[in-house]
């Protein structure tokens, strides 16, 4: 798998957008917490595994370009996703 950069100021609008929390987005796209906050708080862009930014992208429910500037970010993807009415934990 190759690397790719995302943009960490992109990461962090749309997480905070979509009204997630770091815990919740690390579980779902299978990072840790502490990998979270590096990549947000990286200076610009922070290099990640193709793998890892589409799992990112899944769980904010947005394209992979978008993460990595590719392509700009729509009004779509800073809408707060629906609520899940899970309540064991393992939806997210």
């Amino acid at each position: 798998m190759t690397d790719a950069a995302i943009i960490a100021t992109t990461l962090k609008t749309i997480r905070k957008a979509r009204k997630l929390g770091r815990p919740r987005l690390a579980r779902m796209a299978g990072l840790s917490e502490r990998q979270l906050s590096k990549l947000e708080g990286a200076a610009r862009t922070h290099p990640l595994k193709a793998d890892a930014i589409t799992r990112l992208a899944t769980a904010l429910g947005v394209p992979e370009a978008v993460l990595t500037g590719d392509m700009a970010v729509s009004e779509t993807d800073l809408t707060p996703m629906a609520e899940t009415k899970c309540t064991t934990g393992c939806c997210g």
